[in-house]
């Protein structure tokens, strides 16, 4: 049957070429992503003035906001991340990647850091861009696809019947033809589970818009609505009121997250993590009007449907941020295993090179 063997050939072609090629990117992002994952301790050790501090009151925190937003330093801030027990201070990204610390007490800025000068940052920007913005992220969106169909392809081609499944799998050490192509055979399919699941939740985040709308489509679910804008720009806010009415509203939830008003919008939208909620900053949100003090609606997560609720596990999932520290190391594993299959398969086929002559 030729057309068979033709399309096994035409297959072992494009696993053996995208690997090499675009499987070599897909293993630099997985390891960036497995250093990732000790961000928040690496960064905890490496500044522990600022994760020693004591945590404010919310009023204490609302006016060093405000003196904050007032200062050069924090002009033009779009978004901030509240002090909370593990990071005591406020936490603000700039558009260029960037981020500042700011005392929590006193609004202060005490720790910039930049993306050009930062391991972790540059770490982060090639996760999930590949340093190049929106172009990188499309980029990354085809890499991860390529490496769903390297998992796929790599089981087909190796599948040799179900009674002789476990036989195949026994790892070789001679000669090295059949070394390497046991090994990268051995960890490709009993680690295939955990590979589908991390580089499957990484190849949505890069359609992350597009998979939220489908799983919403899929389960028949309407999208959440979204905050109405407000006039921007009248009057002065007053920042511990403020505070003090969204947790008011959300008594049981966490405020994770400020999204500033802008010149053409004025509401305020909170994040806000409620029990139950695997996302760190909580997938659920308050939307206020500033100047009032007031909550004029929300949303919240935890009441979605099951399309939407499945949309918001795929981030924590993926960051490992639900699972504790079992799943984290597991996670941190299971992304080095591409470089592996990457080595391994390069060193197969060197062998099976070196070896065709005398063949």
């Amino acid at each position: 049957m030729p057309h068979p063997r033709r399309f096994r050939s035409a297959l072992k072609t494009m696993h053996l070429w995208l690997g090499l090629s675009l499987g070599l990117v897909l293993a630099l992002v997985t390891f960036s992503g497995s250093v990732l994952l000790w961000e928040d301790p690496l960064f905890a050790a490496g500044h522990p003035q600022l994760t020693a501090r004591p945590l404010p009151d919310l009023a204490t925190q609302g006016r060093s906001l405000a003196t904050l937003l007032a200062s050069p330093d924090g002009k033009g801030l779009r978004g901030l991340s509240l002090p909370d027990d593990e990071l005591p201070v406020w936490e603000a990204t700039s558009r260029g990647g960037g981020r500042s610390y700011f005392d929590a007490t006193t609004g202060e800025l005490l720790l910039r850091r930049e993306k050009t000068g930062d391991v972790m940052l540059m770490l982060m920007d090639w996760h999930t861009h590949l340093l190049s913005g929106e172009v990188g992220e499309t980029v990354l969106g085809v890499v991860a696809c390529t490496g769903l169909f390297m998992l796929f392809s790599g089981v087909w081609l190796y599948w040799p019947g179900r009674r002789r499944a476990l036989r195949h799998l026994k790892p070789h050490t001679q000669p090295p033809v059949l070394r390497w192509a046991s090994f990268h055979r051995f960890v490709g399919v009993a680690a295939l589970p955990l590979l589908i699941v991390m580089i499957g939740t990484g190849t949505t985040m890069a359609y992350r818009g597009a998979v939220r709308s489908g799983l919403a489509s899929a389960f028949g679910e309407a999208p959440p609505a979204k905050p109405p804008k407000l006039p921007a720009g009248h009057g002065d806010i007053d920042w511990p009121a403020v505070l003090a009415a969204a947790q008011a509203a959300a008594p049981e939830a966490e405020i994770t997250r400020l999204m500033l008003p802008q010149k053409d919008n004025g509401t305020l939208v909170l994040r806000v993590r409620r029990p139950g909620e695997w996302n760190k900053d909580g997938r659920s949100s308050l939307w206020m009007d500033p100047v009032a003090a007031r909550v004029i609606g929300g949303d919240d997560a935890t009441k979605l449907g099951p399309g939407l609720r499945l949309a918001n596990a795929l981030f924590p999932i993926h960051s490992a941020a639900v699972g504790g520290l079992l799943w984290r190391i597991v996670a941190c594993f299971t992304g080095l295993l591409p470089l592996f299959l990457l080595v391994t398969g390069f060193l197969f086929w060197r062998a099976r090179q070196r070896r065709s002559p005398a063949t």
